[in-house]
């Protein structure tokens, strides 16, 4: 579980200080839930997600335990660190929309014939209930030609979530490599 603590102040000069001790600044926030700011330590934050399970994961904040989800994150324009995140906090029964990663795997056989995969849309929009979320999307991509594309319609998308984005979007393809 990752534990963080609860800040005080929510100015810049006290985020600036954080940031300087190696913490990331935090959001928690949800619908008929008051909102929290925290700040997490940098490296745990980023162990934490990258080994997560499933879409949401567990968080202490001060006395509080929480299941949430990465909502939105800012980056630092040169060097790429994570600076501040946004964390929706899950409540069990509550339709909310999420972000859900996609993922590829297999190795397309357009590549052989000088194409490049792109993946176009790294994370859906998926409407629902958390318990009905997926953790992820994956997509098989062995059978891609050059000039071929996956669209949302053609993803297997769980019976009680609604994919926000409109389904002639594609997804994923091969295109010839310049």
């Amino acid at each position: 579980m990752l534990e963080g603590i609860v800040r005080e102040s929510i100015g810049k000069r006290t985020a600036k200080q954080l940031r300087k001790d190696g913490y990331l600044t935090a959001n928690l926030y949800a619908n008929g839930v008051e909102n929290i700011q925290a700040a997490f330590k940098r490296g745990e934050f980023v162990r934490t997600v990258r080994n997560k399970e499933s879409l949401a994961f567990a968080v202490k904040v001060g006395d509080t335990e929480l299941n949430v989800v990465i909502q939105e994150y800012q980056l630092h324009p040169i060097v790429g660190d994570v600076l501040h995140v946004d964390l929706r906090i899950t409540v069990p029964g509550q339709v909310t929309t999420f972000l859900v990663p996609v993922v590829t795997t297999g190795v397309p056989m357009g590549i052989k014939n000088k194409g490049v995969l792109v993946l176009l849309k790294k994370r859906l929009k998926v409407r629902g209930a958390i318990e009905n979320m997926p953790a992820k999307f994956e997509i098989d991509v062995e059978g891609l030609d050059r000039d071929q594309s996956i669209l949302i319609r053609d993803i297997a998308k769980p019976a009680e979530c609604t994919v926000m984005d409109k389904e002639t979007v594609a997804v994923c393809g091969v295109i010839k490599a310049k």
